[in-house]
């Protein structure tokens, strides 16, 4: 292809493409009149040849690179005109046209702009300073373009001092919204606000979060950068790396830059997806070095090139990766393909353009489509024959689709909104005015209109925001090869209100599903059960994972954080993807443990049975009567056995009722227990006290049944005032990381305490008195065992207090059942089984002989040592008042005293054993 080109070249007789401006017609592209005349901007050529790194003189230099594309545009803007012109929607007003090329150079553009400014019908074509331009009439009512935001910039501060609308079809700079820095720019395209929040989530909703973005050292590039910056950074997507091109193409380092960026896409490589703000004469030069070096990755083009023949015409495009795009949303133009078809019909006398691309289109006529292009853009730098002209209707559509293949539909759509724009606003304007005059209005009061106008493409009504943005939405585009060659094919569209992509068919869904396959990362991803721990990079895409910790979970890939389970109801384990719902545990009727306890507290029941069976058919037997008699011991058996029960509504689930019972019933019926006890304890005190003065206190003293009432009295009211005022409850211990323990909350600490307290005070007088009482006849006497069976009592009570406080989980009410039977055992072994086993073992020492005789021996015992101790005692004194005679009084008066109680003693000893001699003679009497 090249050496064709080289050969067509040589037989060529040198013509400029681009004259030198000489006269302002010269710089006119394309011009139509009319009695409203619109102004047009587009880069029909790529950039300005220049010899020289900086202009020396101060002229408007040739134009280079012809853009099929650009050239196009320009067509679309003649056929939105001429539909207007031919319809009836501007009655006897026909819109005339001036396009200028800009050439992608801000410098072009403004001096296109200084003529639009410019007063009509003028000889010198001037433009006047004046404070006010309200009655300015210039050269153009409006202008439509230009493409590039930074042109449009330019062009747009310019047309502010008279408040000329412009309406661009492709400029797409957030900063351009702005209505008070571009008070009559507006555009039929979304901001790009909406294009990189489009893409961010696209990159977000594809699972890529480390990525690089490629962009333009001008005001649309900065801006998109900026703006795309934010957007990635609210959707978790890092930059990892910036570059940034020249803005224009007669910049003599952006061959250098653009290796220089290549080379770092080839560093990083974990960075799989880059997205490209960038010109399409841009993008053309990297893609074209980037196949040479193999470089395969996933593109993310912007509205700028994403449909650009140019670029997806580009041999060997394919081996670039995939590219996917953001495009305008495509709208009906079949009007304009028809138009394209009857071109060759349109003078070209007035279209410069039309007349280079026919005679580029000639001299590449033998060219592949794939080449075509390139070809156009390079003889358009070069040079053409002069006779090339004269056989342009006959080769100029030889080929008549190639035109059309270059459209680019998105772009097409929205120069046909433009121009619709200002027809429908020019109707409304010139509803109450004669419009056939040049003078029937100024652009500031069209401008008014247009702000507010509602116009339609046939199909479809539009209006302009508050920004004066035309939000239309974007199409999303999927570069794929099909039967050999690159096409854009639509995958989704994206709705800017709600923020989300719209697929149409199932292919395109497998598509989106085949982009989230290819990994770009930074680090592995976090799989569900773990978070993401940062490190130390400044990215926060860069991180470790870690997994969850107890009681958290994650069910998602890279969550920043684990969610926290729900303590009152759920749990989880380390590294969990989920909470498990926690089990309810309490002490079950089912559980080991509560069957042994329940077995024990029946055991107890069955012994109290049977000690009462054995006392009964024993009633009268000195055993039993000695114990206080068949009701205080039918009393006690039922304290214990009332005790035994309430251990089983310890067990089971727990209800309130059961909550309230079993601490009420423990406390009340051990209460009575003791009283009984403290009441026999006193009994035995009494019946064997030898001392007149404490035999008379106990005689006042015992009281059995006030006694026994008024000690349980108390109890019943402290546990009523407990139920009242604080009353047990069921309560969800949710203080375990796996388990709900249903357990009762005894409501008051201090109520709970002061029952026990209460038992335990009883039972410590009780213990007092039976001390006083263990050396009373064995045979007969308990007082030695209750003593035992209190001490039992307090240390299963005193170990129960450390224990209790510091078990936890479903045994703690385990631990009170054993105290419990601990001692209601110990108390019931000590008062009854001695009894028991005289009852059913020693049977002779269970008679009324037998036991006067004990009491009769224990008497004469006792009365014998008090003598002893008497006569010892006096010797003692004797000796002591010999040696020290001062101590003699002392001594004389504990010897009268000691004297006189030996002679009670004695009396008491004597009468006891007289009485129980004389029995014993009847007995013997009566038994002969």
């Amino acid at each position: 292809m090249a050496l064709l080109i080289i050969v067509i070249t040589c037989f060529l007789i040198i013509l400029g493409t681009s004259q030198s401006c000489h006269t302002p017609e010269d710089f006119v592209a394309i011009t139509s009149p009319g009695h409203i005349m619109i102004g047009g901007l587009f880069a029909i050529h790529e950039k300005m040849l220049s010899s020289d790194d900086h202009p020396r003189r101060p002229q408007i230099q040739k134009c280079v690179g012809f853009e099929v594309s650009a050239f196009l545009q320009a067509l679309a803007m003649i056929h939105s005109i001429e539909l207007i012109n031919n319809s009836t929607l501007l009655s006897g007003v026909k819109l005339g046209y001036e396009i200028y090329d800009t050439c992608t150079e801000v410098t072009a553009a403004v001096a296109a702009t200084l003529r639009f400014l410019s007063k009509s019908n003028c000889s010198r074509e001037t433009v006047t300073f004046q404070c006010d331009y309200s009655s300015y009439m210039p050269r153009v009512k409006a202008v439509i373009g230009a493409g590039y935001s930074e042109i449009s910039m330019a062009v747009s501060r310019m047309l502010n001092l008279q408040l000329m609308p412009q309406v661009s079809y492709e400029s797409t700079a957030e900063i351009l919204s702005d209505k008070i820095r571009f008070p009559s720019f507006l555009r039929t395209v979304p901001s790009d606000f909406y294009q990189t929040k489009a893409m961010a989530h696209l990159i977000q909703q594809s699972g890529w979060n480390w990525i690089g973005v490629i962009t333009t050292d001008d005001d649309y590039g900065r801006l998109a950068l900026n703006t795309f910056a934010i957007q990635a950074a609210a959707n978790n997507v890092c930059i990892a790396f910036k570059e940034v091109l020249p803005a224009f193409l007669s910049d003599n380092t952006i061959e250098v830059r653009i290796n220089q960026t290549l080379e770092k896409i080839i560093a990083e490589s974990q960075v799989n997806v880059l997205v490209v703000f960038l010109r399409k004469f841009h993008v053309f030069n990297l893609f074209t070095k980037a196949i040479e070096r193999k470089i395969n990755k996933i593109w993310i083009a912007s509205d700028n090139w994403s449909t650009a023949t140019k670029i997806i015409t580009i041999p060997n495009v394919k081996k670039l990766g995939k590219v996917v795009g953001f495009t305008f949303r495509r709208g009906n133009i079949s009007s304009f393909h028809s138009f394209l078809q009857t071109l060759y019909m349109n003078p070209k006398d007035n279209n410069k353009p039309l007349h280079e691309f026919a005679m580029l289109f000639s001299a590449c006529k033998h060219i592949e489509d794939g080449d075509l292009s390139q070809c156009i853009s390079n003889y358009s730098q070069a040079t053409l024959t002069a006779d090339t002209a004269k056989t342009i209707e006959n080769h100029l559509f030889m080929r008549n689709d190639f035109l059309w293949h270059y459209t680019e539909p998105g772009l097409i759509h929205s120069i046909q909104l433009a121009v619709f724009a200002l027809g429908h606003a020019v109707r409304d304007l010139c509803q109450a005015r004669d419009c056939q005059r040049p003078n029937a209005f100024q652009p500031w009061e069209l401008l008014d209109v247009l702000k507010n106008v509602t116009f339609t493409d046939g199909r479809n009504s539009f209006h302009f925001d508050a920004h004066g943005d035309l939000n239309t939405g974007y199409d999303v585009v999927l570069w794929k090869e099909i039967n050999g060659l690159m096409t854009v094919t639509k995958m989704a569209e994206y709705d800017l209100q709600h923020d989300v992509f719209i697929t149409t068919s199932q292919e395109t869904k497998r598509e989106f599903r085949k982009l989230k396959q290819i990994l770009s990362k930074c680090s592995k991803e976090c799989s569900p059960g773990q978070m993401k721990k940062a490190t130390g990079s400044q990215h926060i895409c860069c991180y470790e994972c870690v997994n969850c910790p107890e009681n958290h979970y994650s069910n998602e890939t890279d969550m920043d954080h684990c969610l926290l389970c729900n303590n009152e109801t759920h749990w989880a384990p380390v590294r969990s993807t989920m909470c498990f719902e926690k089990e309810v545990e309490y002490l079950d009727w089912n559980d080991s443990l509560a069957l042994l306890l329940i077995a024990l507290s029946l055991l107890g029941i069955a012994f109290v049975l049977a000690i009462g069976i054995i006392f009964t058919r024993n009633l009268n037997t000195p055993v039993v009567k000695s114990s206080g008699g068949l009701m205080v011991c039918y009393v006690m058996l039922i304290c214990h056995a009332l005790n035994f029960a309430s251990t089983g509504f310890f067990i089971g689930e727990p209800q309130d009722f059961a909550c309230k019972t079993r601490q009420t019933l423990f406390g009340v019926s051990f209460t009575l227990c003791v009283s009984c006890i403290l009441m026999k304890s006193l009994k035995i005190l009494l019946a064997f006290s030898f001392d007149p003065k404490l035999k008379t206190f106990l005689k006042c003293l015992y009281r059995p049944v006030p006694i026994v009432l008024t000690c349980t009295g108390i109890q019943v009211v402290i546990c009523t005032l407990w139920l009242v005022l604080a009353a047990p409850a069921v309560e969800e211990n949710i203080s375990l990381p796996r388990v709900i323990i249903l357990e009762c909350e005894e409501g008051s600490v201090l109520a709970f305490g002061t029952m026990l307290g209460y038992i335990a005070v009883l039972a410590f007088v009780c213990f007092i008195f039976a001390f006083k009482g263990r050396k009373l006849p064995e045979n007969y006497n308990e007082a030695k065992f209750l003593t035992f069976g209190m001490l039992i009592y307090f240390i299963a009570w005193i170990t129960f207090i450390p224990v209790y406080a510091t078990t936890f989980g479903k045994y703690l009410p385990a631990v009170e059942i054993i105290v419990i039977l601990i001692s209601n055992y110990g108390i019931l072994c000590c008062t009854f089984f001695p009894k028991c086993y005289i009852i059913l073992c020693k049977q002779k020492t269970n008679t009324k002989s037998a036991f006067l005789q004990v009491v009769y021996n224990y008497s004469s015992h006792s009365a014998n040592n008090l003598a002893l101790s008497h006569v010892s005692l006096d010797t003692t004194n004797h000796d002591t008042a010999i040696t020290n005679p001062s101590h003699n009084d002392k001594v004389i008066a504990c010897r009268n005293s000691n004297h006189r109680l030996a002679q009670v003693f004695a009396h008491i000893v004597r009468e006891n054993a007289t009485n129980v001699s004389t029995t014993l003679h009847q007995k013997r009497s009566s038994s002969i």
